[in-house]
């Protein structure tokens, strides 16, 4: 493996503007880690010469003095954003061949600050799963290793595993990804690295195909904090096309890395120290809290009395919103097409074709609790708890600044373990969902390993938009973890 992929996106940035490398050499480094690693399966659509083009274009703005932020950086973008001109399949069969004629703003947003795309990668199909096992595209496979089982194939999280795996194995520099109810950051936790969900509304969801419109937020998976830092400025930013926007000033979040905390206030959640809690995690977790307290924060004891009821919440409203989301696929208007002897039989064709068995299931859980007299049973109580979940955050918030938890319940699992029960597979983001419900910064951090050998993440909670403490916390953790050494390959 070359020495150029082990560089962080900050050194590359800083070996870019010494002369000491420049992107086309960057780019081809990572092309050749991407054909070798093609194990992994991390990619969907692999975009070599639109990747050189971009890295010589870039070189060229280099010597004219025309650098952008993330001038000749190569990355990867999740197969759920649009790409003008690049197949976009969201993972999905029904929309397999589908070339978007746009460009979301998030990826536009990177390339304008002179970032080049490697290709799209692989997830969970339309980001329904937490072991991206769902893909059509097949299973991705973990870098890492579980150590008494090394032949095993670890499953890397979900739904942005894909773009998890990558980043781990060194395929690309950074990822982007997208949390609906934990899918950048308990994939993160699994690879052992870095995944940053921003506020609701930091990021446009312009251009980006829609799981759950309301808990969809786009943010960067990396090997560091500083990293997170660097992508999250180009990539957020207030876009008049999507309605959920916010028109707020986007802080320079690279500055806010300074290791200081003293006097900053961690707030513990009783409520997230789970009956039968493996002991790794609670390790992990009591060493994190001891980390924070030697660099000069406290500690406070909170509570999140709803926290119980923020999983079966999730499963209400993500599958209704998905449901309608997905209703657009039917065959007239994107991707793939089964012929039938009627209109109506075309749709059915169409869809039963086109969408795997874990979209099927969520378009029919959706579609129930929003019908006729199920509503109010299910998804209006829903939306009132969702609510108290909220409510709970902001009185911890009066008592704390950012709030310390473990990412996900458990390390990475193998491929085809808990594979056949839905109810297994939806506990991966206990930890997660809670802050996605309420529209919450959320940061995982790799902190150590498991018993098995394998990475395990701690998750930062912050106030909404408060995306610099959440950083500054995140970079602590990461500076007293010392876990970059670790880079699987």
């Amino acid at each position: 493996m070359s020495e150029l992929v082990r560089l962080s996106i900050a050194e590359a940035r800083d070996a870019l503007a010494a002369g000491d490398t420049t992107s086309v050499a960057l780019t081809e480094a990572y092309l050749a880690a991407i054909e070798a690693g093609r194990a992994h399966n991390a990619f969907v659509t692999e975009t070599p010469d639109r990747a050189l083009d971009m890295a010589r274009a870039s070189d060229a703005r280099r010597k004219t003095g025309e650098a952008g932020p993330l001038e000749g950086i190569p990355l990867g973008i999740k197969d759920l954003f649009c790409t003008e001109g690049v197949q976009t399949t969201a993972g999905s069969h029904i929309l397999e061949g589908f070339v978007p004629q746009y460009e979301s703003s998030v990826s536009a947003n990177l390339w304008r600050d002179g970032a080049v795309m490697l290709g799209k990668l692989n997830l969970d199909e339309f980001a329904m799963g937490s072991a991206n096992i769902t893909s059509h595209f097949g299973p991705v496979a973990n870098p890492w290793k579980r150590a008494d089982d090394p032949d095993k194939v670890m499953v890397p999280g979900g739904s942005s595993g894909g773009s998890a795996a990558a980043v781990a194995a060194g395929l690309v520099a950074g990822a982007t990804g997208t949390d609906t109810g934990g899918s950048i950051r308990q994939p993160a936790s699994f690879c052992g690295i870095v995944g940053m969900k921003p506020t609701y509304g930091r990021c446009s969801r312009w251009g980006i195909v829609a799981f759950a419109s309301s808990l969809d937020q786009a943010g960067p998976m990396t090997r560091t904090v500083r990293d997170s830092a660097i992508m999250l400025n180009s990539m957020c930013g207030f876009d008049p096309r999507d309605s959920t926007s916010v028109d707020m000033a986007v802080p320079d979040f690279e500055s806010v890395l300074t290791g200081d905390i003293r006097g900053m206030k961690i707030g513990i959640p009783r409520e997230y120290r789970v009956e039968g809690m493996p002991e790794d995690i609670d390790r992990l977790w009591r060493q994190g809290i001891e980390w924070l307290h030697e660099a000069g924060a406290e500690t406070v004891d909170v509570s999140l009395p709803h926290t119980k009821y923020a999983l079966p919440t999730y499963y209400i409203v993500a599958p209704a919103e998905a449901s309608s989301n997905l209703a657009r696929y039917d065959g007239v208007r994107y991707g793939q097409r089964v012929p039938g002897g009627s209109l109506l039989e075309m749709y059915e064709n169409t869809r039963e074709a086109g969408f795997g068995r874990e979209v099927k299931r969520r378009v029919m859980i959706g579609t129930y609790v929003l019908s006729a007299g199920y509503y109010d049973a299910y998804y209006l109580k829903a939306q009132k708890l969702r609510t108290l979940i909220s409510q709970d955050f902001a009185q911890a918030f009066e008592k704390c600044d950012v709030l310390l938890t473990p990412t996900a319940p458990s390390t990475a699992f193998a491929q085809g373990e808990k594979q056949d029960d839905p109810v297994a597979m939806y506990l991966n983001d206990v930890f997660t969902v809670p802050a996605s419900l309420a529209g919450l910064p959320g940061i995982s951090v790799p902190a150590g390993l498991g018993s098995d050998g394998l990475p395990l993440g701690l998750q930062l909670i912050g106030k909404p938009f408060d995306e610099q403490t959440v950083l500054t916390a995140g970079g602590v953790l990461e500076s007293a973890a010392g876990f970059r050494s670790f880079l699987a390959a």
